[in-house]
């Protein structure tokens, strides 16, 4: 679970028998996707172009769409790569 300006531990629902102490040893670690990695955005022109043109368009200042793509890691394993390749303007309802 995400919550603004702090991070909340994990938690399952109860049971008989426990697999494991959940009470939290350690410090604090933080996990995100480009700590290690070298994040690398790529988005088609007709995405752009399709997605622009839909905004001109619309007549709201503020509308909901959806932009989709992939998700890969390099294959040397230092960078990945979010390749955005279609537009999606979603339902007004």
């Amino acid at each position: 679970r995400f919550v603004p300006e702090r991070m909340v531990p994990f938690s399952f629902p109860l049971s008989k028998c426990a697999l494991w102490d959940p009470v939290p040893m350690g410090d604090v670690i933080v996990s995100h996707i480009t700590y290690y990695r070298n994040p690398i955005l790529s988005l088609m022109e007709k995405t752009l172009r399709l997605a622009y043109r839909h905004a001109k368009q619309n007549e709201k200042k503020l509308f909901s769409c959806f932009l989709l793509g992939t998700l890969a890691v390099d294959e040397d394993g230092e960078g990945i790569t979010l390749t955005i390749d279609r537009f999606d303007p979603g339902r007004e309802v």
